[in-house]
């Protein structure tokens, strides 16, 4: 792989989906990317007991908005507490994310994985 396509040479990305399949799809292609992915982990209470151990460390993250009926806006928040950028990945429009939310960047799902990369790397 080029050094142009590593966009995400060395990377943390927490990957937070409960689809085992899009996990299974978009992980290769943040590592092809150069990222060392985090997870996937498939909750809330996955991911705020990765972030709270401080064992894995964390550059950027992709969240799921839906997982299994909870929204991930505690995992949202708590990236925010520790200024780490995310994206949200969702299978619906804007209208559907709480108010609150709807500033941080979001790929729509089928997510384009060119899309997903350009968003982390921004």
């Amino acid at each position: 792989m080029s050094e142009r396509t590593r966009v995400l040479d060395g990377r943390r990305i927490l990957v937070v989906e409960d689809d085992y399949l899009v996990a299974l799809a978009l992980s290769p292609a943040l590592e092809e990317a150069g990222a060392v992915v985090v997870g996937p982990v498939a909750s809330v209470e996955e991911a705020l007991a990765l972030l709270a151990e401080g064992r894995e460390e964390v550059d950027v993250a992709v969240l799921d908005v839906d997982l299994d009926g909870e929204k991930s806006y505690p995992v949202a928040d708590a990236l925010v507490a520790r200024e780490i950028r995310f994206i949200f990945a969702t299978g619906y429009g804007l209208d559907a994310l709480a108010p609150d939310y709807r500033q941080y960047p979001r790929c729509q799902k089928p997510c384009d994985h060119r899309a997903v990369l350009n968003a982390l790397k921004a």
